[in-house]
């Protein structure tokens, strides 16, 4: 099929040699996981048991009445030691819920047993993903069942399998492809038959050719596969619309705008890995890696799993470290917890030397407009930043901050080091804040 590509984006070493060839393994069971509230982009759970409750796996231990949101569940069977704040991948502390595992594997009795979907609506496949708690595993942690329910009049047309994996470092979803192409396979038809559509796309950059072809044996005629060009950030949604289907999702709009729905190759196995067990989103894939680290690996880890958990089932630090950071170098948040646990959204744990991690003095903006060049949004990053900076949200605003979808290339490319994404984040959480009220 013809690929149409983007304007912009950057080329950073792709460091997945480091873990690409490492299949997904299981690490032993921890002796405590931390529950989070807020998993997801939405509204925080509220907790449904208490302290000395025993808990089932799978059972469901938190929730909200909200529409944007999913509900979180008990990894493993064992007894909930304590409800507190515990360290969130956002650096800040959250509500959580802490359960020390019993060992038994015990699950809910009342976890629904061979859910097979073409016996569904597409309404209750909706339910049954909401329930399940899946979100989205490519970082963002959306709601997937608030993706599949856009409103009457938004009319999609197809259904977009996110398999670009394009940040640096990170290839969990690689070696997906590579392990459960048939699980994708699947949980992108679920995806179509709720949505009513007869066409899905995976999209897949030419690093990962291999991995196109497995995925190429379980296709049928309504499903293709996309080879793009291998460049940063190609894995985002606007971005993956106009490489493949030549579509602009307009400025403030949703890729629903345009008749698309976007899901990542991971959300896909949790979809179709629930509706085979009937389990709900309890674990998910993480890459560990990173020069520092001592065996890189693809994992498979409980949802709650310490960080310090991760870091030992890969060997540990080869030398005191100078960064973590939760997703990838691109994207990512730096944690300062060790027990920060895994969340739906950590895709991966990056992990780097003192001496990898210098800090350098960011300097006068020389005005090369290499940030403007590599903008995949076409904005002027460091016009934006200077206008967040001096208070001027307004023209900020009108400048089209909004539609920043804060990949950080032009923080990648500046070579007055400025910290341009930072500074627009701060804006655009500024702004959306004042809508709010």
């Amino acid at each position: 099929m013809k690929i149409y590509g983007f304007k912009g984006g950057v080329h950073p070493p792709e460091k997945k040699e480091l873990s690409k060839d490492v299949p997904i393994t299981k690490i032993p069971l921890p002796e405590r996981l931390l529950i989070l509230t807020i998993q997801h982009t939405g509204a925080p759970t509220t907790p449904l048991v208490k302290a000395k409750d025993h808990v089932f796996k799978g059972q469901k231990i938190g929730d909200a009445q909200a529409f944007v949101t999913a509900p979180i569940h008990a990894p493993t069977s064992g007894t909930v030691k304590r409800i507190a704040l515990f360290p969130h991948p956002n650096g800040r502390n959250v509500l959580g819920i802490e359960i020390e595992p019993d060992g038994k594997e015990e699950i809910f009795p009342d976890i629904p047993r061979d859910l097979s979907w073409q016996n569904l609506s597409p309404d209750e496949i909706k339910k049954r993903i909401r329930e399940a708690g899946i979100v989205g595993l490519g970082g963002a942690a959306f709601p997937t069942h608030v993706k599949i329910s856009p409103p009457p009049e938004k009319k999609i047309d197809t259904v977009i399998l996110n398999g670009a994996e394009c940040e640096p470092y990170l290839t969990i979803d690689y070696r997906l492809m590579l392990e459960k192409p048939q699980l994708i396979i699947e949980g992108l038809r679920i995806l179509m038959y709720a949505l009513g559509v007869k066409k899905g796309i995976i999209g897949i950059e030419n690093n990962k050719k291999d991995a196109a072809e497995v995925l190429r044996k379980y296709i049928d005629r309504d499903i293709e596969i996309a080879i793009l060009p291998t460049k940063y950030p190609q894995g985002s949604e606007k971005h993956l619309i106009k490489a493949i289907l030549d579509r602009e999702v307009p400025s403030g709009g949703l890729p629903l705008d345009v008749g698309v729905v976007v899901n990542n190759v991971g959300t896909a196995v949790a979809i179709a890995e629930h509706f085979k067990t009937g389990l709900p989103l309890i674990s998910r894939g993480v890459t560990v890696t990173g020069e520092n680290i001592n065996s890189p690996k693809n994992l498979e880890v409980l949802i709650g799993t310490p960080v310090s958990k991760l870091i030992e089932a890969a060997g540990g630090f080869r030398e005191k470290p100078g960064k973590i950071i939760f997703g990838g170098p691109m994207m990512g948040i730096a944690i300062y917890d060790m027990d920060t646990p895994v969340i739906k959204g950590t895709s991966g744990v990056v992990v780097f030397s003192e001496k990898e991690t210098k800090y350098y003095e960011p300097v006068e903006c020389v005005r090369c407009g290499r940030c403007i060049d590599v903008c995949p949004m076409g904005l002027m990053p460091t016009i934006l930043a200077k206008y967040v900076r001096r208070g001027k949200l307004i023209e900020a605003e009108e400048l089209g901050i909004l539609d920043c979808v804060e990949c950080g290339s032009c923080n990648y490319i500046c070579p007055s080091r400025r910290p341009l994404l930072q500074w627009i984040r701060v804006g655009k959480t500024d702004i959306l804040a004042k809508k709010r009220k």
